[in-house]
């Protein structure tokens, strides 16, 4: 295992909405990404979310109310929980979810990345 640096990473990311693959562990994937704009309201049925902002602000826009996070605060959005993260500035956070779990969830659409490998 080789330590990783959360902002050396996130230099590397090129623009929003596009989660690279910072670490692994068990059946779990960290990523770093970009946030800027509005994302797609959508849910993970089979895993919850975990939101780590890293610097920036974030929204997670809830249908029952939005939550705002800031630098280091950890947000966890449950399965099944529909939501739609917002940032109106550049923000960048750290994802921590399953292996596999697509971005958009199930709502598909443009916004649709898969998670790709930081450059060696």
């Amino acid at each position: 295992m080789t330590p990783h640096n959360i902002q050396a990473a996130l230099d590397q990311v090129p623009g929003p909405w596009q989660p690279h693959l910072l670490a692994r562990f068990n059946d779990h994937e960290v990523k770093v990404v970009k946030l800027h704009g509005e994302f797609v309201w959508h849910t993970h049925p089979d895993t919850d979310e975990m939101f780590v902002v890293v610097a920036g602000s974030l929204t997670i826009q809830l249908r029952d109310g939005d939550v705002v996070l800031g630098p280091q605060d950890v947000y966890v959005v449950p399965r099944g929980v529909e939501h739609c993260p917002r940032a109106d500035e550049e923000a960048s956070a750290l994802l921590v979810e399953l292996a596999g779990t697509t971005n958009t969830g199930d709502a598909g659409g443009e916004l649709t990345s898969r998670t790709r490998e930081l450059p060696a």
